[in-house]
């Protein structure tokens, strides 16, 4: 059963690079959002994204209309009867999840996959309440979606093999590098990446250098695309902590307990690029950034 047509749930930023680069591929998508306003704020999104490469020559206004005709939205999972896979791009809200595939049960076809983009739940858990285990399983996207090459597909307990390889060629069709994961807290690039964001703010703590030095360092000594600082605040600090406090809690391993540092500079609303300020400053419009009140208080 080849992969024709793709529903999408939830389209913040995770979710809007899930949908463009299937819309990219060919692949006809619908996406469905709580309200007409976010719905209007993911196409605005997407959009957006797709004139920075009409601007780079990469493609055409006449291509951008194409991907964007293939772009459907609902409020009501109108459409999702005839999808053949289900991506789940939400909170990492258990009970949001949960409710969510009781109603996606009354409505697609019991040989649909669903697939879920969470990077801290269980995903033979979330396969559980799901209802069909068997065709349930993880697609880890890496932020920017339509920049990173990479996708951790994310076997649960119950998933079945002809899941997997289904699952496998829907990301290379959308031109990602797949890699077969067995669920374990932190999957791969989590796990490996956030002790080396914690040991970069543990050496700027102690004094060992300053961020610039650090991410340098980082960078042309390691070969490293961006600095393990700068990556902290394009992630956000919030998320960088929530992250580790699930290994630590998940793994019980000290490598994983947050530097004070980050928790010291969330509590000032200091989350990186979303807030304009984190280890190095940033400029963005007042619309953009995030009030540090909504900062976690840690």
């Amino acid at each position: 059963m080849p992969i024709r047509r793709v529903g999408v749930v939830g389209a913040g930023t995770m979710g809007q690079g899930i949908i463009q680069v299937t819309a990219e591929a060919g692949i006809a998508v619908v996406f469905q959002e709580v309200n007409q306003e976010a719905i209007d704020r993911a196409l605005a999104g997407i959009s957006a994204s797709l004139d920075t490469e009409v601007a780079k020559w990469g493609i055409t206004e006449k291509e951008k209309a194409l991907i964007m005709s293939r772009i459907g939205t609902t409020t009501t999972y109108e459409g999702f009867n005839e999808v053949d896979l289900v991506i789940e791009a939400v909170d990492e809200d258990l009970e949001k999840k949960k409710s969510i595939y009781d109603l996606l049960n009354q409505i697609c076809r019991s040989n649909v996959i669903y697939a879920t983009n969470t990077s801290t739940l269980s995903v033979s858990n979330l396969g559980f309440y799901s209802g069909r285990p068997d065709r349930f399983i993880g697609m880890h996207f890496q932020p920017p979606v339509p920049k990173k090459p990479l996708v951790e597909i994310v076997r649960g307990l119950s998933t079945s093999d002809q899941t997997y390889q289904l699952v496998r060629e829907f990301a290379i069709t959308l031109q990602k590098t797949a890699i077969e994961v067995f669920e374990w807290p932190g999957y791969v690039t989590t796990r490996v990446m956030i002790p080396l964001i914690n040991e970069a703010v543990f050496a700027l703590m102690e004094g060992v250098a300053s961020a610039e030095d650090i991410d340098k360092a980082m960078v042309l000594g390691c070969g490293m695309e961006m600095g393990p600082l700068h990556m902290a605040d394009a992630m956000g600090l919030d998320t960088v902590v929530f992250q580790m406090e699930h290994l630590f809690r998940e793994l019980g391993d000290i490598k994983y307990r947050p530097c004070p540092l980050l928790k010291k500079m969330i509590r000032a609303g200091h989350l990186g690029v979303k807030t304009g300020k984190g280890f190095f400053e940033y400029e963005l419009p007042d619309s953009v950034k995030v009030h540090p009140h909504v900062a976690s208080v840690l």
